[in-house]
């Protein structure tokens, strides 16, 4: 089943059972009805921080969205070419590989994605619950924490609260591959 689909039939079946209605969802998630009703109807995949939003209202990981019950395990291990992968739209300009996808129940996210030239989270900052680490295996990303800059090269992490706002940009010529992790989304 394609990850839309996925995501889409997650979201519809959590807030039905919650007795929301999709104007209710938008209001507590800060997402547009708009957007929530595309993301249910599989016309779109949500962003991370999207996600995130959402997850947050049902005290959920992004994780509970884009993997099917039937398919988690204790133990997963992954080859190059084999994780789940998503393509963000082209604003973000980025490709991600799920580490964890497949895992019940984890208590972190973890992803290599690959982020283009150019590649951006978006002129708004985002916020979330948790913790978060970037990792930079390759290229230069510009990462803005509270106001804070932050310049990451190869080699270079960087550790953070996430409910500080931050956002980042891909400011090196070709492509940044980064190793980001985030840790569990709770209610505030």
């Amino acid at each position: 089943m394609k990850i839309k689909k996925i995501v889409g039939k997650k979201l519809k079946a959590i807030r039905l059972k919650n007795d929301l209605t999709i104007q209710e969802l938008a209001e507590k998630s800060l997402v547009s009805s708009n957007m929530i009703s595309r993301i249910e109807r599989g016309l779109t995949i949500p962003s991370v921080e999207i996600l995130m939003k959402l997850a947050g209202v049902f005290d959920k990981s992004i994780n509970y969205f884009v993997e099917e019950v039937a398919t988690t395990h204790e133990i997963v291990f992954s080859s190059p070419g084999e994780r789940d992968k998503t393509v963000y739209d082209d604003e973000h300009n980025m490709h991600t590989e799920s580490f964890t996808s497949g895992l019940r129940d984890p208590q972190f996210t973890s992803f290599f994605c690959t982020v283009g030239a150019g590649g951006s989270s978006g002129v708004e900052n985002m916020y979330h619950p948790g913790d978060e680490l970037i990792y930079v295996l390759e290229g230069r990303l510009k990462v803005v924490i509270a106001g804070e800059k932050h310049v990451l090269n190869a080699g270079d992490s960087l550790s953070f609260k996430s409910h500080l706002p931050h956002r980042w940009d891909n400011i090196g010529e070709g492509e940044a591959k980064v190793i980001w992790t985030l840790s569990p989304f709770t209610i505030i």
